[in-house]
């Protein structure tokens, strides 16, 4: 369900979509607020599911992480208990980013982050070949990291 933005909603989250840490006076210059109106509208926001969370984003080369793949997987069955435990699996992995069920020639999309391709050659057994429900998977491995990031275009025009 769409939540009904108005314009200063859309200031706001293009704002902290940019930098979190922007001073509440500061997103009240920018959308022409009090900083007791930025605080009343962020709690809104955040109540009603619009901001999921804060968060800081990490260069992963800096921390070790230097390889970024992504894997298609095709499951046996469809069975809503195994894909339920597959889910819960990907979810349970920190090296998996963001994992997506989808429609279409496979029924996984992973994005890993891995120290290497020995760590990812260890996860694929523990969560492809280990007694699970996984027909087949492809791999991908990304050359150059060119853009990422979980922004949501926020539309000026009031389309949300």
């Amino acid at each position: 369900m769409t939540t009904k933005l108005d314009n200063y909603d859309r200031v706001l989250l293009s704002a902290i979509q940019q930098d979190a840490r922007v001073p509440q006076s500061e997103l009240g210059e920018k959308a022409s607020l009090s900083t007791a109106a930025v605080n009343r509208r962020l709690r809104v926001l955040t109540n009603n599911g619009v901001i999921e969370r804060y968060s800081a984003c990490i260069n992963p080369s800096k921390v070790g992480y230097n390889l970024t793949i992504i894997t298609e997987v095709m499951v046996e069955t469809e069975r809503a208990d195994l894909l339920d435990e597959m889910q819960k699996r990907f979810k349970a992995c920190p090296q998996i980013q963001q994992c997506y069920y989808v429609a279409g020639e496979c029924d996984f999309v992973l994005i890993f982050l891995v120290r290497d391709m020995a760590q990812y050659v260890t996860l694929t057994r523990q969560l492809f070949l280990d007694k699970t429900n996984v027909k087949a998977f492809k791999t991908l491995v990304a050359m150059e990291r060119v853009k990422t990031g979980m922004q949501v275009p926020i539309d000026k025009d009031g389309a949300a």
